[in-house]
């Protein structure tokens, strides 16, 4: 008899994000003529920028006559998209050659997929809170999950603990869904770390371009020893708003290995077996996005979300709120006041003033007491909610 996977039935069986989506039409069944604002989305709301428009138009007109037509496209992802991330690093100073980075269908499905080369018995290390993502795709592996905790003491960027013995190391900077960011000498900490205990660090920068302080680092191989312990996964879903469009990137320098074994390699040979490639199409239009001009066109829409943190941070200052996040990150992370639970306080929020956000217990239960406000919706509802928000706690 054919016997699934049990280490499904290890999974938090009621998606949280899920649970967000069924209270919410839960209500406004409920109660029609009431308009909801959303402040929990984490998708973005502008459109693409022109030089990705133009780019793909080109392409799919090349599609349409013999001469130009592209098919299959390499597992990592075609040199003239490789080459454009590797200028875009070079900027911070990183260099890397094109067979280290690999053209993804985004950040979430990478984050899925390396766990293939890492073998089942290794030790994978969470933050908490933290993206449920990192720790679903280990325990259907059925791997140990060990959990770190963040906390308002260390300012939810924990740093590592030495009793604590990991194989895999997840971080997330910019948070999700913190919005916290490590500096360089944190993140310099856990590379000495991994590198002293021979552990490899999966680095999610899927928000690298809401970070606008110039001290902080926007790659994790910005710090000296990080290509030989690290990973680096990025998404052009929130830099670029290819949400809808799926392409993102991952880096796994030459220089990593373990038990002799290239990690990039069977990376390469995994990618070569699993993936077709990413669509021409889409690949070109990537390209277009570091471009000088598709640079200037996504910075200006990541600057209406930035405003509309702005926007969210103003109201809680102003309501004596304790948060983090928001500066660097297009995420709020918010305490919930008179000591509510994420939960009762999401709650609260939908059925008084229809404003919905994440609960912070969604991502570990070193979240509970907090929730996560999003950036990316609208400006205008971004504004009226926080009006809503103001007027609702104003004296609690």
């Amino acid at each position: 008899m054919t016997k699934p996977n049990r280490y499904y039935d290890n999974l938090e069986q009621n998606l949280m994000f899920f649970k967000v989506l069924r209270k919410t039409n839960d209500f406004i069944h409920a109660n029609p003529e009431k308009h909801i604002y959303q402040m929990g989305i984490g998708d973005v709301t502008l459109p693409l920028c022109k030089a990705s428009i133009e780019a793909m138009h080109k392409a799919v007109d090349e599609q349409a006559n013999k001469e130009t037509f592209h098919g299959y496209t390499l597992g990592a992802g075609a040199p003239f998209l490789r080459n454009a991330v590797a200028s875009y690093y070079k900027k911070r100073n990183v260099e890397l050659s094109i067979d280290e980075i690999f053209i993804t269908n985004g950040a979430g499905e990478d984050i899925g997929a390396l766990v293939d080369i890492f073998d089942i018995d290794n030790k994978v290390l969470i933050i908490d809170p933290t993206y449920p993502q990192y720790a679903d795709t280990n325990i259907m592996d059925g791997r140990e999950i060990i959990r770190l905790c963040a906390n308002e003491e260390n300012g939810f960027l924990p740093l590592p603990d030495p009793n604590i013995k990991a194989d895999i190391i997840y971080i997330c900077s910019p948070n999700n869904p913190t919005g916290a960011v490590y500096n360089k000498q944190q993140l310099k900490q856990w590379v000495d770390h991994a590198n002293k205990t021979g552990a490899v660090i999966i680095m999610d920068s899927a928000y690298e371009a809401f970070i606008e302080d110039p001290s902080l680092p926007r790659s994790i191989f910005e710090i000296e020893g990080a290509k030989t312990c690290a990973i680096e996964i990025c998404s052009l879903s929130k830099t670029a708003g290819f949400t809808g469009m799926r392409c993102g990137y991952t880096v796994i320098p030459n220089e990593l290995a373990r038990d002799n074994r290239s990690l990039n390699r069977l990376w390469k040979r995994n990618r070569a077996t699993k993936l077709n490639g990413v669509p021409y199409i889409i690949q070109r239009a990537a390209e277009a996005v570091f471009t000088d001009d598709g640079m200037c066109e996504c910075m200006k829409n990541i600057g209406v979300y930035k405003n509309n943190a702005r926007c969210i941070m103003q109201t809680l200052d102003k309501l004596g709120i304790w948060y983090c996040g928001g500066v660097n990150s297009p995420y709020i992370w918010m305490k919930c006041p008179n000591n509510m639970g994420s939960w009762e306080f999401f709650d609260y929020l939908l059925n008084e003033i229809q404003v919905v956000t994440i609960p912070g217990v969604g991502f570990g239960n070193g979240g509970d007491g907090y929730m996560r406000l999003s950036s990316f919706g609208d400006t205008n509802e971004i504004e009226k909610a926080c009006e809503r928000l103001y007027a609702l706690l104003k004296g609690i």
